[in-house]
């Protein structure tokens, strides 16, 4: 009895620790077709089997660790967990089957939406255990036979959110992957799926702005923040960009306004009444920008311009948007809210792609940096994530493989 028990616990483990592995190239039908002597015993991947604190909950997973599970011995004498296992098999090495791709991750940022996703607390969260990570950039090792569109050496990013990219390679299908050129900056690369995307559209899709308008935000010195600093610089539109005080505040402000900011601003300059004044030699902001919420949201509404729009994408200070009745009557404000797994839904895959290409032509015409960023080796996850975490940091953590 105890025996059957013990086997159900083993397979139940084993079959949740299987869905990983062929998207990790350890093994299932797509990864049969290389060598899994030499290659597999490399592949690394940061995944959580729970929702928690990052810190806690992500694990470092390697080949060596999933020996230490029962499981893994199960497979060796039966197939009757994994009739797919291929982990011991010495196969030469070929291009993957079908229409999958091999590829080997270079770097993966660390983003808000990473975090909240290992939390538990976004608008998508994938069945567990998962990788983490939702952006990042590889390159292509093998595609299988059926494969038109990428080839081996290719830069490829994530078409959408939930792929985990946290980890040293992994086979995905070829819809799962954009291809990106290899002419730009890695970081640039890696940091180009999520936060450019989310600046690019909502200063495109909200208000038709024009050479010259203004626009307001807050958590400037963010991913997103920076890179609308950048992209309405390309566009001749004016910056209002709101942070917090700090003690290193002027080095913050040089470098946004480095960036294209025309004006940095605490959120205490922000609230004084000094600011009816701040308008006379530049229009009143028609669009907002709002990743705060609580009062500083509030704020950023007090300056919008009549008939203006504010747009959240996110929630930092964990409270809610408070929008004063009077301004909604009186200068007829619009709230309105923004996701980019949203919008890809509403848009089809080619819109995407080109919404890519036109960053990715700003990039090369030096209109579009990646935001300032720390290089963490993957080994070193815990320093990352912890890092990521802290207040008043402006270095986005960046895993390397």
């Amino acid at each position: 009895m105890w025996v059957c028990s013990t086997l159900w616990r083993v397979r139940t483990l084993a079959r949740q620790w299987r869905r990983l592995l062929p998207a990790s190239g350890c093994h299932g039908p797509a990864a049969s077709s290389y060598s899994a002597s030499a290659e597999t015993a490399r592949v690394r991947a940061l995944v959580y089997g729970h929702h928690g604190d990052p810190a806690k909950v992500v694990e470092g997973i390697t080949r060596q660790w999933f020996q230490r599970f029962p499981w893994i011995f199960l497979q060796r004498v039966t197939a009757a967990v994994s009739s797919a296992s291929t982990v011991l098999k010495n196969l030469d090495r070929a291009a993957v089957g079908g229409s999958d791709v091999r590829v080997k991750m270079l770097a993966a940022p660390i983003n808000p939406s990473d975090i909240n996703m290992i939390q538990g607390n976004y608008g998508l969260l994938p069945e567990l255990p998962a990788v983490g990570g939702n952006e990042g950039v590889a390159q292509v090792v093998a595609v299988g036979s059926n494969v038109t569109r990428l080839k081996p050496g290719d830069w490829v990013i994530p078409a959408n959110a939930g792929l985990g990219t946290w980890r040293t390679e992994a086979v995905f299908s070829e819809e799962a992957l954009i291809q990106v050129p290899s002419d730009i900056p890695l970081q640039s690369a890696a940091t180009l799926g999520v936060n450019p995307c989310t600046a690019y559209r909502m200063l495109m899709d909200f208000e038709q702005l024009q050479p010259g308008d203004s626009v307001i935000q807050n958590a400037s010195n963010s991913g997103v923040g920076q890179a609308v600093i950048q992209i309405a610089a390309a566009l001749g539109l004016r910056t209002i960009n709101v942070v917090r005080d700090r003690p290193d505040i002027q080095k913050l402000s040089d470098r946004l306004k480095s960036l294209g900011a025309e004006h940095v601003i605490t959120e205490e300059e922000l609230r004084r009444p000094e600011m009816k004044n701040f308008f006379k030699d530049m229009p009143q902001p028609r669009l907002a920008l709002n990743c705060v919420g609580g009062k500083s949201s509030t704020e950023l509404l007090r300056q919008l311009a009549r008939g203006g729009t504010m747009v959240t994408y996110g929630g930092m200070a964990k409270q809610p948007v408070i929008a004063s009745v009077s301004l909604l009557i009186f200068k007829d404000l619009k709230l309105r809210g923004f996701w980019l797994s949203q919008w890809k839904k509403d848009h089809s895959p080619d819109q995407f792609k080109e919404l890519i290409l036109t960053l990715c032509n700003l990039i090369r015409r030096g209109q579009l940096a990646a935001p300032a960023c720390s290089q963490v080796p993957l080994q070193d996850y815990q320093s990352a994530l912890e890092a990521s975490m802290k207040p008043f940091v402006s270095s986005k953590q960046i895993l390397t493989m």
